[in-house]
């Protein structure tokens, strides 16, 4: 395990209740409502253009600029106490005194994907931060993974991604990684179903002999 990638959104920050808020605010002000079964899609790391196309149809330019900058502003608004996924600015320093790049791996917009990052404190950590504004498809396209690999200069195969998503895993697989799910409850199981290498609620008592024990064992 020589670098390590982290997605954000449920991975880094617990943001996943403020985005389907904003989401749905979003929606239901244009007269598209969505229900609480939407969410897993909303919440799969997709791009944005890719959501607002599922729900409306075909979009201009205009149109999907205007819409993602209503969704920006709701989740600025939904999103003021977000905090970190428990244990992760622990693991960080962990990784960071070892001398381990550390890259973000986002389909988020790169404006969204900063602010919060800086909001939480937690840009200084990373050598790469890549986002859904890099890449022309989201996940589970390896893309994002890729060049989160290329850009703070660790192979591939010698990179773990933390993910929380089904399509965040199967990206981070097909990009040949090795792959630790974020997850609680049944969500865990699906993920090691679809190729996560081990799954972990949290990042409380994770420590850098596990995860190289992890890596190398297999």
């Amino acid at each position: 395990m020589k670098g390590v990638i982290f997605d954000l959104d449920g991975v880094l920050a617990d943001s996943h209740p403020a985005h389907f808020r904003a989401w749905k605010r979003l929606l239901d002000s244009i007269g598209k409502p969505i229900q609480d079964r939407d969410v897993d899609f909303i919440l799969e790391g997709r791009k944005r253009r890719e959501i607002l196309e599922h729900f409306l149809g075909a979009l201009s330019d205009q149109q999907l600029e205007e819409y993602g900058r209503q969704k920006e502003a709701f989740f600025l608004e939904e999103s003021k106490n977000i905090e970190t996924i428990a244990g992760v600015r622990e693991l960080l320093q962990i990784l960071a005194l070892a001398s381990i790049p550390l890259a973000v791996a986002s389909c988020g917009t790169r404006n969204r994907v900063n602010d919060l990052l800086e909001r939480l404190d937690l840009r200084h950590y990373f050598q790469a931060v890549i986002t859904g504004d890099d890449v022309k498809e989201g996940k589970p396209d390896p893309s994002i993974f890729l060049l989160a690999s290329e850009c703070y200069g660790i192979a591939p195969r010698d990179s773990l991604c933390f993910e929380d998503s089904v399509s965040g895993v199967k990206a981070a697989k097909s990009a040949g990684m090795r792959c630790l799910g974020v997850a609680k409850g049944g969500r865990g199981a699906l993920l090691l179903e679809i190729g996560a290498d081990k799954v972990v609620p949290d990042f409380v008592h994770l420590s850098l002999a596990e995860l190289k024990s992890l890596f190398n064992s297999q």
